[in-house]
Protein backbone atom coordinates (compact mmCIF):
# COMPACT_ATOMS: atom_id res chain seq x y z
CA UNK A 1 0.00 0.00 0.00
CA UNK A 2 3.06 2.11 0.74
CA UNK A 3 4.13 1.66 -2.51
CA UNK A 4 1.20 3.02 -4.81
CA UNK A 5 0.51 5.61 -2.40
CA UNK A 6 4.16 6.88 -3.38
CA UNK A 7 3.21 6.69 -7.27
CA UNK A 8 0.12 8.43 -6.84
CA UNK A 9 2.20 11.28 -5.40
CA UNK A 10 4.67 10.74 -8.18
CA UNK A 11 2.22 11.41 -11.03
CA UNK A 12 0.88 14.18 -9.22
CA UNK A 13 4.01 16.13 -8.92
CA UNK A 14 5.15 14.97 -12.77
CA UNK A 15 1.65 16.41 -14.10
CA UNK A 16 2.71 19.71 -12.09
CA UNK A 17 5.86 19.70 -13.52
CA UNK A 18 4.59 19.16 -17.37
CA UNK A 19 2.49 22.24 -16.77
CA UNK A 20 5.98 24.63 -16.81
CA UNK A 21 7.91 21.97 -19.37
CA UNK A 22 9.36 23.66 -22.47
CA UNK A 23 10.09 20.86 -24.71
CA UNK A 24 11.63 17.01 -24.37
CA UNK A 25 14.77 17.14 -22.72
CA UNK A 26 16.75 18.69 -24.77
CA UNK A 27 20.36 19.92 -24.54
CA UNK A 28 20.49 21.87 -21.68
CA UNK A 29 17.27 20.95 -19.79
CA UNK A 30 16.24 19.38 -16.63
CA UNK A 31 13.89 16.40 -16.53
CA UNK A 32 12.29 14.88 -13.81
CA UNK A 33 10.98 10.78 -14.14
CA UNK A 34 8.91 8.77 -12.39
CA UNK A 35 8.77 4.49 -13.32
CA UNK A 36 7.09 1.52 -11.75
CA UNK A 37 9.68 -1.41 -11.93
CA UNK A 38 9.32 -5.10 -12.42
CA UNK A 39 12.04 -6.84 -10.08
CA UNK A 40 13.16 -10.26 -10.92
CA UNK A 41 15.28 -10.72 -7.41
CA UNK A 42 18.34 -12.96 -7.02
CA UNK A 43 17.08 -16.07 -5.76
CA UNK A 44 19.21 -15.64 -3.26
CA UNK A 45 17.27 -13.15 -1.85
CA UNK A 46 13.69 -15.78 -1.37
CA UNK A 47 11.22 -12.89 -2.59
CA UNK A 48 8.85 -12.66 -4.68
CA UNK A 49 9.47 -11.18 -8.17
CA UNK A 50 6.70 -8.72 -9.51
CA UNK A 51 5.90 -5.09 -9.89
CA UNK A 52 6.76 -4.33 -6.27
CA UNK A 53 8.61 -1.25 -6.90
CA UNK A 54 9.50 2.13 -8.38
CA UNK A 55 12.28 5.03 -9.15
CA UNK A 56 12.11 8.85 -8.92
CA UNK A 57 14.82 10.55 -11.04
CA UNK A 58 16.34 14.34 -11.91
CA UNK A 59 18.84 15.16 -14.68
CA UNK A 60 20.02 16.80 -16.93
CA UNK A 61 21.02 16.63 -20.68
CA UNK A 62 24.39 18.73 -20.10
CA UNK A 63 25.17 17.64 -23.62
CA UNK A 64 23.75 16.82 -27.10
CA UNK A 65 24.68 12.82 -26.00
CA UNK A 66 24.96 12.65 -22.55
CA UNK A 67 22.42 12.78 -19.79
CA UNK A 68 23.44 12.89 -15.83
CA UNK A 69 20.92 11.61 -13.93
CA UNK A 70 20.26 10.55 -9.78
CA UNK A 71 17.41 8.74 -8.49
CA UNK A 72 15.88 6.93 -5.48
CA UNK A 73 14.24 3.82 -5.87
CA UNK A 74 12.40 1.52 -3.48
CA UNK A 75 10.98 -1.84 -3.39
CA UNK A 76 8.81 -3.90 -0.89
CA UNK A 77 8.70 -7.31 -2.34
CA UNK A 78 7.10 -10.10 -0.12
CA UNK A 79 8.71 -13.30 0.76
CA UNK A 80 9.71 -15.39 4.01
CA UNK A 81 10.92 -12.87 5.18
CA UNK A 82 9.45 -10.23 3.33
CA UNK A 83 12.44 -7.25 2.84
CA UNK A 84 12.23 -3.06 2.37
CA UNK A 85 14.12 -1.77 0.05
CA UNK A 86 15.57 1.71 -0.60
CA UNK A 87 18.42 2.82 -2.91
CA UNK A 88 20.36 6.26 -3.97
CA UNK A 89 22.63 6.61 -7.06
CA UNK A 90 23.67 8.22 -10.39
CA UNK A 91 23.88 7.27 -13.83
CA UNK A 92 25.35 8.62 -16.84
CA UNK A 93 23.38 8.43 -19.95
CA UNK A 94 24.62 8.19 -23.44
CA UNK A 95 21.31 9.56 -25.33
CA UNK A 96 21.81 8.51 -29.39
CA UNK A 97 19.56 11.14 -30.87
CA UNK A 98 17.47 13.06 -28.70
CA UNK A 99 15.44 15.11 -31.25
CA UNK A 100 13.98 11.84 -32.60
CA UNK A 101 10.56 11.17 -31.41
CA UNK A 102 12.27 7.60 -30.68
CA UNK A 103 15.74 6.74 -29.08
CA UNK A 104 17.87 4.29 -27.29
CA UNK A 105 19.80 5.20 -24.51
CA UNK A 106 22.67 3.45 -22.42
CA UNK A 107 23.82 3.88 -19.05
CA UNK A 108 26.16 2.93 -15.99
CA UNK A 109 25.80 4.34 -12.64
CA UNK A 110 26.70 3.20 -9.09
CA UNK A 111 24.85 4.20 -5.88
CA UNK A 112 23.92 2.89 -2.32
CA UNK A 113 21.52 0.51 -1.53
CA UNK A 114 19.64 -0.84 1.94
CA UNK A 115 17.92 -3.75 2.67
CA UNK A 116 15.75 -4.38 5.71
CA UNK A 117 14.51 -7.75 6.42
CA UNK A 118 12.02 -7.94 8.36
CA UNK A 119 12.70 -9.20 11.87
CA UNK A 120 16.34 -9.28 11.28
CA UNK A 121 17.55 -5.67 10.75
CA UNK A 122 18.81 -3.67 7.88
CA UNK A 123 22.76 -4.08 5.80
CA UNK A 124 23.87 -1.59 3.40
CA UNK A 125 26.61 -1.75 0.72
CA UNK A 126 27.81 -0.69 -2.53
CA UNK A 127 25.23 -0.81 -5.37
CA UNK A 128 26.48 -0.81 -9.60
CA UNK A 129 24.10 -0.80 -12.15
CA UNK A 130 24.31 -0.81 -15.73
CA UNK A 131 21.58 -1.03 -18.58
CA UNK A 132 19.38 0.19 -21.67
CA UNK A 133 16.18 2.05 -22.60
CA UNK A 134 14.53 4.25 -24.62
CA UNK A 135 12.39 7.44 -24.72
CA UNK A 136 9.50 7.45 -27.02
CA UNK A 137 7.22 10.93 -27.69
CA UNK A 138 3.92 9.16 -27.70
CA UNK A 139 2.24 12.19 -26.76
CA UNK A 140 2.53 14.87 -29.33
CA UNK A 141 2.70 18.24 -28.86
CA UNK A 142 3.31 17.79 -24.92
CA UNK A 143 6.80 16.85 -25.56
CA UNK A 144 6.35 14.34 -22.66
CA UNK A 145 8.28 10.97 -23.05
CA UNK A 146 6.91 7.46 -22.44
CA UNK A 147 10.30 6.06 -20.91
CA UNK A 148 11.50 2.24 -20.54
CA UNK A 149 14.29 1.12 -19.25
CA UNK A 150 16.19 -2.73 -18.30
CA UNK A 151 18.65 -2.30 -15.48
CA UNK A 152 20.83 -5.08 -13.97
CA UNK A 153 22.04 -3.42 -10.17
CA UNK A 154 24.87 -6.07 -8.63
CA UNK A 155 25.59 -5.82 -4.23
CA UNK A 156 27.32 -7.33 -1.82
CA UNK A 157 24.92 -7.76 1.16
CA UNK A 158 24.56 -10.53 3.56
CA UNK A 159 27.85 -12.04 3.05
CA UNK A 160 26.22 -13.36 -0.68
CA UNK A 161 26.82 -11.51 -4.25
CA UNK A 162 23.83 -10.60 -5.64
CA UNK A 163 22.06 -9.48 -9.15
CA UNK A 164 18.65 -8.30 -9.84
CA UNK A 165 17.13 -7.62 -13.14
CA UNK A 166 14.76 -4.45 -13.02
CA UNK A 167 12.18 -3.45 -15.67
CA UNK A 168 10.87 -0.07 -15.40
CA UNK A 169 7.99 1.44 -17.20
CA UNK A 170 7.39 5.28 -16.68
CA UNK A 171 7.46 8.70 -18.25
CA UNK A 172 9.80 11.63 -18.03
CA UNK A 173 8.63 15.46 -17.56
CA UNK A 174 11.47 18.24 -19.12
CA UNK A 175 11.55 20.85 -17.58
CA UNK A 176 13.70 24.51 -17.95
CA UNK A 177 15.24 26.23 -20.68
CA UNK A 178 17.09 24.31 -23.68
CA UNK A 179 20.26 25.52 -24.74
CA UNK A 180 20.55 27.62 -27.82
CA UNK A 181 20.13 25.04 -30.97
CA UNK A 182 23.16 25.82 -33.03
CA UNK A 183 21.92 26.50 -36.52
CA UNK A 184 24.60 26.70 -39.22
CA UNK A 185 22.02 27.02 -42.74
CA UNK A 186 25.28 26.70 -45.29
CA UNK A 187 26.79 24.20 -43.57
CA UNK A 188 29.88 25.96 -43.59
CA UNK A 189 30.54 25.28 -39.95
CA UNK A 190 30.45 28.97 -38.71
CA UNK A 191 27.05 28.96 -36.59
CA UNK A 192 24.48 31.59 -38.19
CA UNK A 193 24.65 33.77 -35.25
CA UNK A 194 28.36 34.76 -36.35
CA UNK A 195 27.69 34.34 -40.09
CA UNK A 196 28.37 37.32 -42.15
CA UNK A 197 27.76 35.24 -45.62
CA UNK A 198 25.37 33.22 -45.28
CA UNK A 199 24.21 30.76 -48.31
CA UNK A 200 28.01 30.13 -49.08
CA UNK A 201 27.84 27.45 -51.31
CA UNK A 202 28.55 23.36 -49.80
CA UNK A 203 32.31 23.03 -49.68
CA UNK A 204 33.44 26.26 -50.13
CA UNK A 205 36.31 27.51 -47.70
CA UNK A 206 35.40 30.28 -45.51
CA UNK A 207 37.00 31.93 -42.73
CA UNK A 208 35.86 32.41 -38.67
CA UNK A 209 32.96 34.69 -40.26
CA UNK A 210 31.85 32.60 -42.65
CA UNK A 211 33.08 34.03 -45.67
CA UNK A 212 34.96 33.09 -48.29
CA UNK A 213 38.85 34.50 -47.57
CA UNK A 214 39.74 37.62 -48.84
CA UNK A 215 43.47 37.69 -48.36
CA UNK A 216 43.84 41.46 -48.82
CA UNK A 217 41.09 42.43 -47.73
CA UNK A 218 39.61 44.82 -50.70
CA UNK A 219 36.13 43.03 -50.51
CA UNK A 220 37.11 40.40 -53.25
CA UNK A 221 37.06 36.77 -52.37
CA UNK A 222 40.42 35.35 -53.00
CA UNK A 223 38.71 32.84 -55.54
CA UNK A 224 37.45 36.05 -57.72
CA UNK A 225 40.46 38.10 -57.31
CA UNK A 226 43.27 38.93 -60.10
CA UNK A 227 44.99 41.41 -58.35
CA UNK A 228 45.48 39.05 -54.64
CA UNK A 229 47.76 41.33 -53.12
CA UNK A 230 46.50 44.81 -53.14
CA UNK A 231 47.20 47.47 -50.54
CA UNK A 232 45.30 48.06 -47.67
CA UNK A 233 42.76 50.88 -48.75
CA UNK A 234 42.61 50.97 -52.27
CA UNK A 235 39.80 51.33 -54.15
CA UNK A 236 39.27 48.19 -56.15
CA UNK A 237 37.16 46.87 -59.05
CA UNK A 238 34.80 43.98 -59.52
CA UNK A 239 37.78 41.97 -60.52
CA UNK A 240 39.57 42.84 -57.27
CA UNK A 241 42.38 45.11 -58.88
CA UNK A 242 42.62 48.95 -58.95
CA UNK A 243 40.81 50.78 -62.09
CA UNK A 244 43.21 51.09 -64.61
CA UNK A 245 40.70 53.55 -67.01
CA UNK A 246 43.49 53.56 -69.71
CA UNK A 247 43.75 50.25 -70.07
CA UNK A 248 47.42 50.55 -69.45
CA UNK A 249 48.51 48.04 -67.35
CA UNK A 250 49.08 50.61 -64.68
CA UNK A 251 46.75 50.92 -61.91
CA UNK A 252 44.53 54.44 -61.80
CA UNK A 253 46.55 55.15 -58.37
CA UNK A 254 49.99 55.26 -60.01
CA UNK A 255 49.38 56.03 -63.34
CA UNK A 256 50.87 59.87 -63.65
CA UNK A 257 49.36 59.66 -67.27
CA UNK A 258 45.88 57.96 -67.05
CA UNK A 259 44.41 58.62 -70.47
CA UNK A 260 47.17 56.84 -72.56
CA UNK A 261 46.17 56.12 -75.85
CA UNK A 262 44.77 52.06 -76.19
CA UNK A 263 47.88 50.12 -77.40
CA UNK A 264 50.35 52.49 -76.51
CA UNK A 265 53.50 51.26 -74.56
CA UNK A 266 54.15 52.99 -70.92
CA UNK A 267 56.14 52.86 -68.43
CA UNK A 268 56.12 51.56 -64.65
CA UNK A 269 54.41 55.21 -64.35
CA UNK A 270 51.88 54.55 -67.06
CA UNK A 271 53.10 57.32 -69.50
CA UNK A 272 54.09 56.98 -72.84
CA UNK A 273 57.94 56.10 -73.26
CA UNK A 274 59.94 58.75 -74.42
CA UNK A 275 63.56 57.50 -74.98
CA UNK A 276 65.36 61.05 -75.70
CA UNK A 277 63.85 62.79 -73.41
CA UNK A 278 62.75 65.81 -75.87
CA UNK A 279 58.88 65.77 -74.38
CA UNK A 280 58.14 63.88 -77.20
CA UNK A 281 56.41 60.64 -76.97
CA UNK A 282 58.18 57.38 -78.50
CA UNK A 283 54.94 56.53 -80.64
CA UNK A 284 55.22 60.39 -82.60
CA UNK A 285 58.60 60.89 -82.39
CA UNK A 286 59.53 61.70 -86.11
CA UNK A 287 63.41 62.16 -84.98
CA UNK A 288 64.49 59.78 -82.37
CA UNK A 289 67.76 60.13 -80.89
CA UNK A 290 67.56 64.14 -80.56
CA UNK A 291 70.23 64.64 -78.29
CA UNK A 292 69.59 66.33 -74.80
CA UNK A 293 68.48 69.62 -74.04
CA UNK A 294 67.73 70.18 -77.89
CA UNK A 295 64.51 72.49 -78.66
CA UNK A 296 62.11 70.61 -80.71
CA UNK A 297 59.20 70.54 -82.46
CA UNK A 298 55.76 69.10 -81.46
CA UNK A 299 57.32 66.07 -83.47
CA UNK A 300 60.36 65.79 -81.79
CA UNK A 301 62.51 67.08 -84.51
CA UNK A 302 64.69 69.97 -83.95
CA UNK A 303 64.17 73.39 -84.13
CA UNK A 304 66.70 75.13 -86.26
CA UNK A 305 67.00 79.01 -87.75
CA UNK A 306 63.45 78.68 -89.50
CA UNK A 307 60.11 77.02 -88.86
CA UNK A 308 59.06 75.67 -91.95
CA UNK A 309 55.33 75.53 -93.14
CA UNK A 310 54.79 73.08 -95.45
CA UNK A 311 50.83 73.00 -96.77
CA UNK A 312 50.29 76.41 -96.11
CA UNK A 313 49.33 78.19 -99.22
CA UNK A 314 46.96 80.75 -100.33
CA UNK A 315 44.56 81.31 -102.74
CA UNK A 316 45.95 83.32 -106.17
CA UNK A 317 46.83 86.81 -105.76
CA UNK A 318 45.27 86.66 -102.25
CA UNK A 319 46.01 86.66 -98.45
CA UNK A 320 43.31 84.09 -97.83
CA UNK A 321 44.45 80.67 -96.87
CA UNK A 322 43.56 77.49 -98.71
CA UNK A 323 41.15 74.96 -97.31
CA UNK A 324 42.48 73.04 -95.32
CA UNK A 325 45.59 74.08 -94.88
CA UNK A 326 45.16 74.73 -90.95
CA UNK A 327 46.43 71.64 -89.55
CA UNK A 328 49.94 72.77 -90.41
CA UNK A 329 49.41 76.12 -88.80
CA UNK A 330 47.95 74.37 -85.61
CA UNK A 331 51.47 72.36 -85.55
CA UNK A 332 53.52 75.33 -85.56
CA UNK A 333 50.78 76.99 -82.75
CA UNK A 334 51.60 73.79 -80.57
CA UNK A 335 55.36 73.62 -81.47
CA UNK A 336 55.56 77.59 -80.16
CA UNK A 337 53.39 76.66 -77.18
CA UNK A 338 56.06 73.53 -76.49
CA UNK A 339 58.97 76.25 -76.29
CA UNK A 340 57.60 79.56 -75.12
CA UNK A 341 60.92 81.05 -74.91
CA UNK A 342 61.03 81.10 -78.60
CA UNK A 343 60.13 84.49 -80.40
CA UNK A 344 59.67 84.24 -84.40
CA UNK A 345 59.48 86.77 -87.18
CA UNK A 346 56.89 85.83 -89.60
CA UNK A 347 58.26 86.04 -92.83
CA UNK A 348 56.25 85.96 -96.15
CA UNK A 349 57.98 85.50 -99.70
CA UNK A 350 56.77 85.32 -103.40
CA UNK A 351 57.96 84.58 -106.45
CA UNK A 352 59.18 86.78 -109.50
CA UNK A 353 55.70 87.14 -111.31
CA UNK A 354 54.45 90.50 -110.97
CA UNK A 355 55.57 93.64 -109.60
CA UNK A 356 58.36 93.90 -106.93
CA UNK A 357 56.10 96.37 -105.07
CA UNK A 358 53.07 94.45 -105.47
CA UNK A 359 54.80 91.37 -104.33
CA UNK A 360 56.11 92.72 -101.20
CA UNK A 361 52.89 94.26 -99.78
CA UNK A 362 51.21 90.48 -101.11
CA UNK A 363 54.16 88.70 -98.60
CA UNK A 364 53.41 90.95 -95.95
CA UNK A 365 49.42 90.44 -96.07
CA UNK A 366 49.78 86.86 -96.07
CA UNK A 367 52.49 87.17 -93.24
CA UNK A 368 50.25 88.83 -91.31
CA UNK A 369 47.44 85.91 -91.46
CA UNK A 370 49.61 83.43 -90.35
CA UNK A 371 50.41 85.75 -87.36
CA UNK A 372 46.86 86.32 -86.66
CA UNK A 373 45.94 82.84 -86.97
CA UNK A 374 49.08 82.08 -84.22
CA UNK A 375 47.68 84.33 -81.90
CA UNK A 376 43.62 83.12 -82.14
CA UNK A 377 45.45 79.84 -81.18
CA UNK A 378 47.08 81.24 -78.04
CA UNK A 379 49.99 82.62 -78.69
CA UNK A 380 51.50 85.99 -77.43
CA UNK A 381 51.40 88.88 -80.08
CA UNK A 382 54.82 89.76 -78.38
CA UNK A 383 56.52 86.83 -79.42
CA UNK A 384 55.84 87.42 -83.20
CA UNK A 385 56.94 89.66 -85.56
CA UNK A 386 55.99 90.02 -89.37
CA UNK A 387 57.82 91.20 -92.42
CA UNK A 388 56.93 90.49 -96.06
CA UNK A 389 59.94 89.69 -98.36
CA UNK A 390 58.33 89.83 -101.43
CA UNK A 391 60.54 88.44 -103.50
CA UNK A 392 63.90 89.22 -102.76
CA UNK A 393 64.78 86.48 -100.80
CA UNK A 394 64.17 82.92 -103.38
CA UNK A 395 65.22 79.69 -102.45
CA UNK A 396 64.76 77.94 -106.05
CA UNK A 397 64.69 78.97 -109.65
CA UNK A 398 61.67 81.30 -110.68
CA UNK A 399 62.21 80.15 -114.01
CA UNK A 400 60.21 77.24 -113.47
CA UNK A 401 56.94 75.87 -112.18
CA UNK A 402 58.98 74.05 -109.27
CA UNK A 403 60.80 76.83 -108.33
CA UNK A 404 58.16 79.47 -108.17
CA UNK A 405 55.85 77.26 -106.16
CA UNK A 406 58.71 76.88 -103.67
CA UNK A 407 59.30 80.59 -103.51
CA UNK A 408 55.90 81.14 -102.88
CA UNK A 409 55.82 80.45 -98.79
CA UNK A 410 55.55 81.98 -94.74
CA UNK A 411 57.94 81.01 -92.43
CA UNK A 412 58.67 81.27 -89.02
CA UNK A 413 62.65 82.96 -88.57
CA UNK A 414 63.39 82.44 -85.00
CA UNK A 415 64.70 85.70 -83.75
CA UNK A 416 64.78 84.65 -79.94
CA UNK A 417 65.46 81.21 -77.73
Amino acid sequence: MKFVWAMIFTVFLSLCAARHADAGAEDGQGYFTAMASYIDDDDLAQVDDGVTGGQFGFGRAFHPLWNVEGYLMFASPDGSPGQDQTGLGADMQFVFDRSSRFTPYLFVGAGYLTIDVEGSGDEDGLMLAAGAGFLADIFGSSNVALRGEYRQRGYDLFDDDFRDNMFSLGLQFPFGTASAAVVDSDGDGVPDSSDRCPGTPPGTEVDEFGCEPDSDGDGVRDADDRCPDTPAGVRVNADGCPPDRDGDGVHDDADRCPNTPRGATVGADGCELDEDSDGVVDRLDRCPGTPRNTQVDVRGCEIKEEIELPGVNFETNSDRLVAGTESELDVAAATLEKNPGIRVEVAGHTDSDGAAEYNEGLSLRRATTVRDYLIAKGIAESRLSVRGYGELQPIADNSTREGKSQNRRVVLRVVER
